[in-house]
Formats: structure tokens, sequence, C-alpha cells
């Protein structure tokens, strides 16, 4: 009786340590990204693929190519916002890599949001959500000397920005 008592005791103790692995769930929505969807000017219900786009956020030397060699072409694209503080800002290159650099057209588009940590699980920490300023959402310039900006129109869709589900912003050319 005394070595069954024992056992039960030990298995006890050597359990009642252990805890269940933490691990973040890959399905779990984290931090979300802003999903820009690309339409015509001409025809504002018509989605329109974007050809050579270079995408450069403030302060980096490389982006990514949408359309070319690096990526597939589409008319969507998803790219982060700064999670510290309230900007960010980012030159939109049409035509990237043409030879000729009168068809090459640069645009500065810089986002102006709010953010909110929330709490995921302890396995996932915090994600955060962002708030499109609902006064002055976005500044659009031109890059060049010009002044002719390939992006015609920039209509926010949703100004709350938790999941990458729907179209956040969407630019006309």
């Amino acid at each position: 009786m005394k070595k069954t008592l024992l056992l039960v005791l030990f298995f006890a103790f050597t359990f009642s340590g252990c805890e269940k692995d933490d691990i973040c769930d890959a399905n779990t929505p984290t931090t979300p990204r802003l999903v820009i969807g690309f339409y015509d000017f001409l025809n504002p219900s018509v989605l329109k693929n974007v050809s050579n786009l270079k995408v450069v956020g403030e302060g980096m030397t490389t982006g990514i190519l949408f359309n070319g060699a690096e990526t597939t072409s589409g008319n969507t694209i998803s790219i982060p916002l700064k999670t510290v503080g309230t900007t960010t800002t980012y030159s939109f290159t049409l035509n990237s890599g043409n030879s000729n650099p009168a068809l090459v057209d640069q645009d500065i588009v810089r986002f102006d949001y709010s953010t909110q940590e929330l709490f995921v699980s302890r396995a996932c920490g915090y994600k955060t959500i962002f708030t499109l300023d609902p006064t002055n959402p976005y500044t659009h310039t031109d890059a060049t000397t010009a002044n002719v900006k390939w992006i015609k129109f920039i209509s926010v869709e949703k100004n709350n920005i938790e999941n990458e589900n729907e179209t956040h912003i969407k630019i006309f050319f």
C-alpha cells in the first residue's frame, strides 16, 4: 500500500510541473498589412494590373517589384505599416526598370494613422490594428520635378485596418 501511494505521489509531482507548449498557430490573425487595389481611372469599377510596380519603404534601399521578374502580375498588393509611430511612407514607381527614363514615374504616398495593440494570446503575443486618420489619411506627392502623378486618385475604402480580407485603399491610374 505504501509503495502504491508513493508511486502515485511520485507521478503526481512529476507531471504537476508540465505545461503544454505555447506555439502560435499559423492561422491566428496577426498584425494586418494595408491592402491596396489598383483600378482603371477611366473605368473605376474595373481592377487594373500594374506594370512593373516597385514599392520601396522610406529609408530602404531595396523594394518589392510587382509584375516583374521577382513576383507575378496582379492588381492587389499588401504592404506593412510601421507599428512604432503614426506614419509610413512608400514610393510607388510605375514601369520600374524601363530603359526609357521618360516612362518611369515615381509617386510618394505617406499614410497617417493611429495604432492600438491587442493581446492575442500568450503564445502569439500582441498584434497591432491601425486606424487611418479620418481627416487626412494620406499625403500624395510626385517624386519628379515634372509633378505629373501617375496615381490619379486615391480612395480610402476602410479606415480600420483589422484584417487582410478586404481592400483598404483603392488607387486609380
